[in-house]
């Protein structure tokens, strides 16, 4: 091998890397999870983990964003301009593709047929222990949830 072929080897092996380092960083199964937006980190992870947008459609987010007055129970009005930066921040990260096509029940990430099938393996039961409070805290079984890490090699689940 000469020494031009072993330089040109090693500088696409180097752009290669340097583009997936670059890349946005993706959830386990694809989902988006690049930076937050500020405004979204504040209001929702007030009360949760601020979910990545991926996790849902675009129709999704649209209608959660449209029923923040009954956000699953709870008043989770926000001043005008907030809701739109943010219901057009979730837009743009929205999750695509064809898993993203039907709207959950509910908007419930809980309840999207990707969801389901990534916790199969997971008894009901499991998500009634006191330690893990639902399906939907997410951290009390991924402990980097926040970070928007969902990798399975990482999970630890509560006793």
């Amino acid at each position: 091998m000469t020494l031009l072929s072993s330089l040109s080897r090693l500088c696409v092996f180097m752009g290669l890397t340097l583009a997936c380092l670059s890349a946005p960083a993706r959830a386990e199964g694809g989902l988006a999870n690049g930076p937050r937006l500020p405004a979204y980190q504040a209001e929702c992870a007030a009360c949760h983990i601020a979910y990545p947008p991926g996790v849902l459609g675009a129709k999704s987010w649209q209608q959660i964003m449209a029923g923040l007055s009954k956000h699953f129970g709870v008043d989770a009005s926000m001043d005008t301009a907030s809701t739109q930066a943010i219901a057009a921040w979730l837009g743009d990260h929205a999750g695509t593709g064809r898993r993203f096509a039907d709207v959950p029940a509910e908007n419930r990430i809980t309840k999207s047929s990707w969801f389901i099938r990534q916790h199969d393996e997971v008894s009901a039961s499991v998500f009634k222990r006191p330690a893990v409070g639902g399906a939907s805290n997410c951290a009390a079984c991924h402990k980097r949830a926040a970070d928007g890490n969902f990798n399975e090699h990482e999970v630890r689940t509560p006793k």
